[in-house]
């Protein structure tokens, strides 16, 4: 390394602190809810050439920390002079941006004449048009329907605001007002960093600052290396499910492969299903190492080695491998609006494929679904039409190897807080009913899986419409492991306990009339260890807390509480009469799936859909599911050998 190990040390907190810096301003003058509540959102501090070297771990989002923005800086035309801004909210432009409804943000950092650093972040923006509010539903097609996209482009030249760019941007959208005050506070935000680096360089120069950036990448490596280095090496398998590839569609599967080889590790995801006809597609351009497919190794990393510096070095011992034309890396116009669903499933993946490589030290699936919820409709108290996040809905960590999953939270999306009650009640015509954790929903294991989330609401308002963005693990539970149970799976009703209750399973869209009911239960984290084995005493703490119900302690975990306390005679004739319990348990639906589309249907579902080109193999694939459904006393695999005659 070119800086001593103490100069890295305190400029490593240092950066830290300015990346802190940033996202305080964003978080402090941002206006929509989404932003300024729930924190979507997240900052990076760049090198010269565009990789992450810092980012803020109190506020915002978990899953850039080691985001490239060199491609799309590179096409941002005409270089780049002192008071330049430029963005970018295209998926397919430079692969930054991951939805229409992301837009990146970076300023060039100059001393001297040169780029020394860019400043950086992203806001998720409530609404940028398309044909539906909020931009985003399963239901889209084609990336075009997804709303406003704008290629890497300045915002400010030379400290200019390009006012052409902002009207075309503002005049495509259904909230303007709220999205440029948010785009003000990104604007903010960069113009801190840009302040803060060069405190940097005026407190250690600006040699030791290019070399202790280019420093720190090495040290985020040399992590992650010692971390993969205490892993067995070898080759391991893992699938995934998400519930339906589009509103009544099929099983999206995900599937990888994880060789680790000494201190390296390639992720493999050949196998995993084509390109969706729907939106739930990733777009990574087949980059190597992007972000959104290594959110799950952050977590990962982060869980064996909690003081990990984490940023874009931290990548650098994987290699992913993502085929064109398949769900990880889809070809253009395909729509990547619901890629945050996909993504949940990409975390329990990996979080999946690691346990295998060891088991011990990792904890089962988490929620694996976080529903996003917006209201647009016209508010009676101003007569305007607003869009606003009621909530985001967030599931149950999985069952730890020391400790219960966390309630309400799940590790892979614990990022996005709960907006207060009183913030959404007085911006939304919404009036919240229940919000709490629901009984019952975590996984059962000698480590309870994390409670699920509840949410029930209305509207007074006439012609109101709800997104409920992310539903999934209605059907595919998050998975046990040692023994441990599943999770709950989610629900989402309409009028529940009425004569017009109505489940709407993964609907992501509906109209809902004024006194409509809305309720939402995320599905619960996944249990580890074997049940039976849990400590009574701990079974009684939850019924007491109102976590688990007497029945559930009796059923699930062969507990008996009378009279509010535990019956260790009968208890223990409970646990007598239960068979032990071991290894993987990824619930009903999964095994009575996995029963039928078993490794030799999904090897002869893949021969059949390499044999034609990329844009017709989302809809082979549903015509094939289909013929299978359609002949369930044949093997899969000849029924597909036939129907691809």
């Amino acid at each position: 390394m070119r800086t001593d190990p103490v100069t890295l040390q305190v400029l490593r907190n240092h950066c830290r602190a300015a990346a802190e810096s940033m996202a305080t301003t964003l978080y402090r003058t941002a206006h929509s809810t989404f932003v300024k509540e729930t924190e979507d959102f997240t900052i990076q501090l760049l090198d010269a050439h565009g990789k992450t070297c810092a980012v803020p771990l109190d506020l915002g989002a978990t899953w850039y920390p080691g985001v490239d923005y060199e491609a799309a800086i590179g096409l941002v035309p005409g270089g780049y002079e002192p008071g330049d801004i430029a963005m970018t909210s295209d998926p397919y432009s430079g692969y930054l941006s991951t939805h229409s409804p992301d837009t990146n943000m970076w300023k060039p950092v100059f001393h001297g004449g040169e780029i020394i650093a860019f400043a950086g972040g992203h806001i998720h923006n409530v609404d940028v048009g398309g044909a539906v509010p909020a931009s985003l539903s399963r239901t889209l097609t084609e990336v075009h329907q997804e709303g406003l996209r704008v290629p890497p482009s300045k915002l400010y030249r030379a400290g200019q605001l390009d006012e052409t760019l902002l009207r075309t941007m503002m005049i495509n959208v259904r909230v303007p007002e709220q999205n440029w005050g948010d785009l003000k506070a990104l604007v903010a935000a960069v113009n801190t960093g840009e302040r803060r680096i060069l405190d940097l360089v005026r407190r250690f120069g600006v040699e030791t600052l290019k070399d202790g950036l280019a420093d720190l990448l090495d040290y985020g490596e040399a992590q992650a290396r010692a971390v993969l280095a205490s892993l067995p090496d070898g080759t391991y398998h893992f699938a995934d499910y998400c519930d339906e590839d589009g509103v009544g569609g099929d099983p999206l599967r995900l599937k990888v492969a994880l060789r680790i080889h000494g201190d390296s590790a390639e992720l493999d995801f050949t196998g995993t299903d084509p390109q969706t006809l729907c939106s739930m597609n990733v777009p990574t351009g087949g980059h190597a190492r992007h972000s959104l497919i290594l959110v799950g190794v952050y977590y990962v990393l982060s869980a064996l080695s909690p003081k990990i510096t984490l940023n874009f070095g931290t990548t650098r011992p994987f290699t992913c491998i993502l085929p064109e034309g398949s769900v990880v890396n889809p070809v253009h116009p395909a729509a990547v609006g619901m890629r945050s669903l996909t993504c949940a499933r990409l975390r329990s993946l990996v979080f999946g494929v690691f346990a295998q490589a060891a088991p011990e030290r990792l904890p089962a699936a988490p929620a694996g679904s976080s529903s996003i919820i917006n209201l647009a409709a016209e508010h009676p108290r101003t007569g305007r039409r607003v869009i606003a996040a009621v909530a985001p809905i967030v599931g149950g960590g999985g069952g730890m190897p020391h400790r219960d999953g966390t309630d309400g939270s799940g590790a892979d999306a614990a990022y996005l807080k709960n907006s207060p009650i009183e913030i959404t009640e007085s911006e939304a015509p919404v009036r919240i009913l229940r919000y709490g954790l629901m009984p019952d929903t975590g996984g059962p294991g000698a480590h309870r899986g994390g409670l699920a989330t509840v949410l029930e609401f209305t509207t007074d308002a006439p012609n109101a419409t709800v997104t409920a963005r992310n539903r999934d693990r209605s059907i595919f539970q998050p998975w046990g492991i040692l023994g441990g149970k599943p999770g709950d799976a989610s629900t989402f009703t309409l009028n529940p306990g009425t004569a017009r209750e109505h489940d709407l399973r993964n609907t992501d869209l509906l109209e809902v009339a004024p006194g409509d009911v809305v309720r939402i239960v995320s599905p619960g984290g996944g249990g580890r260890g074997d049940p039976a084995t849990r400590a009574p005493a701990a079974v009684l703490r939850d019924v007491r807390a109102g976590r688990l119900t007497v029945a559930a302690a009796e059923r699930d975990y062969a507990v008996a509480i009378r009279d509010n306390a535990v019956d260790a005679a009968a208890t223990a004739t409970l646990r007598a009469a239960r068979q032990p319990r071991e290894g993987f348990d990824g619930g009903a639906a999964r095994r009575g799936h996995e029963a039928r589309w078993n490794a030799k249907a999904y090897a002869a579902l893949g021969e059949a859909l390499a044999r034609v080109p990329i844009s017709r193999r989302g809809w082979l694939k549903r015509r094939l599911f289909a013929a299978v459904r359609a002949a369930p006393e044949q093997a899969p695999e000849a029924v597909i050998a036939a129907a691809s005659v």
